[in-house]
């Protein structure tokens, strides 16, 4: 079968001699018999060590190379960070001269929420952030699923999101602890300073804003945003890139860096360009200015498409009154449901010197929208899609549906345009 995972950045680098590592979680249904069984290895992988089904920190098989190695729930011997940690020390101190991939993905701060037992205390001080937009209430402003349950979450529930919040922290203290002893056998081995590393997660999260719970599926800038952290040779050290980016730049900018040409029909802008920049870093290291492009707009002008296809079900346990159609609904949170068949939407981000702004197009019965300025309005309080000029409405609409339908090329043409 000629199947995307031919075509992943891992195996375009495999193909061109490098030694490829995966371990922890790969996709929801991956290890189940439908989509292949544990036995299925992807394209491209040497060493691979594949999370069966979601996120779990206990309690969970992995593909071993094809083969079901089963955990349990021995805090030191099982817990996923740390089983991920092993394989990959095991993995870089078996390494030669030949150049390497290593991708790490541990469940942390995904749902359970569950720490090491050595971090089950730290934070116990700290609350989610009660920003402008936590536990407000919404009205017709906002799409109707956030209109839905009670407004705003009674104590006992924000208690719990407070809860999750310091668990997901707590969570992330073991990653901590991997990446530094990443960095240090890298380091050991005198590789550290020919290797990229690259942190970043694959969705932001919502605490309590707009009186929703928790989870990561709606438009709003905690929802989308995620941290982009990049070291590596010929990089400026502690410094700030203002270049909007998004998830799918990742593969071309690996096939950038290591000098493999960036196939056609692969989505996504390479970042080496911008994380290069040298006439920047000339003017950084002149000035020490703190923000990487600030001298080039061209740097700070993008459009990227964000969308998200609404889920539904047909049973709430524990919320039996609610209707068909919604999912994630959850009895300890108010039965606030997350998600919806008709949460379907697809939106604009726009920033640029002079414009960051985000235009959203529901696919339900109403075809809902809303528009924001964020830089009047960074906590997205405001709706102002009524406010939009008939041209500016339109020219939104035509450049949404043509970022919806375009691949590889096309689609970082258009992200050029901002209007």
């Amino acid at each position: 079968m000629d199947g995307p995972e031919k075509k992943t950045f891992a195996a375009h680098l495999h193909y061109a001699g490098y030694r490829t590592f995966y371990a922890g979680k790969y996709l929801n249904q991956y290890g189940h018999k439908a989509a292949g069984g544990l036995s299925h290895v992807p394209p491209g992988w040497d060493w691979w060590f594949g999370l069966q089904g979601n996120s779990k920190y206990y309690n969970y098989a992995l593909s071993v190379n094809g083969s079901k190695e089963t955990h349990g729930s021995h805090p030191v011997h099982d817990y996923l960070t740390n089983v991920i940690w092993r394989y990959a020390l095991d993995f870089m101190t078996q390494l030669s001269t030949q150049p390497f991939l290593m991708v790490l993905a541990p469940p942390a701060p995904h749902a359970p929420f569950s720490p090491e037992p050595k971090y089950a205390t730290n934070f116990s001080s700290l609350r989610a952030p009660r920003t402008p937009n936590f536990n407000v209430k919404v009205g017709k402003e906002k799409h109707w699923l956030l209109q839905q349950g009670v407004q705003p979450l009674p104590e006992e529930v924000v208690a719990r999101v407070d809860n999750v919040f310091r668990a997901r922290l707590r969570t992330l203290l073991t990653v901590d602890d991997m990446v530094k002893d990443v960095v240090k056998t890298l380091e050991g081995l005198n590789r550290l300073d020919n290797t990229f590393i690259i942190f970043t997660s694959d969705n932001g999260y919502h605490l309590g804003q707009f009186s929703q719970p928790l989870d990561k599926r709606e438009p709003y800038e905690t929802d989308v945003r995620v941290p982009l952290l990049v070291r590596g040779p010929g990089l400026p050290q502690g410094h700030f890139l203002s270049y909007p980016t998004t998830n799918i730049d990742l593969a071309p900018t690996l096939l950038d860096l290591a000098g493999l040409p960036i196939p056609k029909y692969m989505d996504g802008t390479s970042l080496k360009s911008a994380i290069t920049y040298s006439k920047t870093n000339d003017y950084l290291a002149r000035n020490e200015v703190t923000e990487v492009g600030r001298q080039d707009p061209k740097l700070l002008r993008r459009t990227v498409l964000v969308e998200h296809s609404g889920e539904g079900a047909v049973n709430h346990p524990g919320c039996e009154n609610l209707s068909l159609g919604v999912s994630g609904c959850n009895p300890n949170f108010a039965c606030k449901c997350e998600d919806s068949w008709n949460n379907t939407y697809a939106c604009l981000r726009q920033i640029s010197p002079h414009v960051d702004h985000l235009f959203c197009h529901w696919a339900d019965d109403e075809g809902f929208e809303e528009a924001y300025d964020l830089s009047r309005d960074p906590w997205q309080l405001n709706n102002t899609v009524t406010l939009l000029s008939p041209s500016l409405h339109k020219k939104l609409h035509n450049l949404l549906r043509n970022l919806q339908r375009c691949r590889g090329p096309r689609c970082s043409d258009l992200a050029g345009f901002v209007v």
